[in-house]
């Protein structure tokens, strides 16, 4: 089991900012979650990978992976922690846009069409980032079997994977650090 309390202190004082913002979806918040501070940190990224893993230790995928850039450092730290507990995972990229050279595929990394795979995403509003992965994925012949972020909105993602039969899982929702949903 991981350090939730750890994990949940650091995103309170490296990730969790205060003010007016445009979110990726368009809408603004008055509060701001940039989660890279704590998944390229190298106490948060262990804690994420753990936490992770264990959010999939019922349904362990083939692999894991997610829309770049924002999914890199979590699937490195999934992928780095599974081979500590000596239950590996591969890892997998799917890019914004194909690559202009080589194979020009949308997915990287070593997955197969048949795969069971899991999508992640650091922050989910309104699902939108982690279902155009799942989209890309399952077009490459991936089985998308499960989605998981770092932290729920709660403003309409979870709701969007249910409705797509996709099992979603989160380490928090806003909730846990004391905001109410928009």
């Amino acid at each position: 089991m991981y350090d939730r309390e750890q994990l949940h202190r650091l995103i309170r004082e490296k990730a969790l900012r205060f003010g007016q913002f445009t979110l990726a979806s368009g809408k603004t918040s008055t509060f701001y979650l940039d989660c890279k501070q704590v998944t390229l940190d190298p106490e948060g990224a262990r804690l994420i990978g753990e936490g992770f893993l264990d959010l999939l230790s019922e349904s362990r995928p083939d692999a894991i992976g997610g829309l770049a850039i924002g999914a890199d450092p979590i699937t490195a730290a999934v992928v780095t922690m599974s081979a500590v507990r000596k239950t590996p995972i591969r890892g997998f990229m799917v890019r914004k846009e194909p690559k202009g050279h080589g194979t020009q595929q949308f997915i990287e990394g070593p997955v197969f069409p048949g795969d069971r795979v899991a999508i992640v995403e650091d922050v989910i509003t309104t699902g939108g980032s982690a279902l155009k992965a799942v989209e890309r994925a399952e077009a490459y012949g991936l089985k998308v079997v499960q989605v998981l972020g770092i932290i729920d909105r709660l403003e309409g993602g979870s709701e969007e994977f249910r409705r797509r039969g996709l099992p979603f899982a989160s380490l928090f929702t806003i909730r846990d650090f004391g905001i109410e949903p928009a």
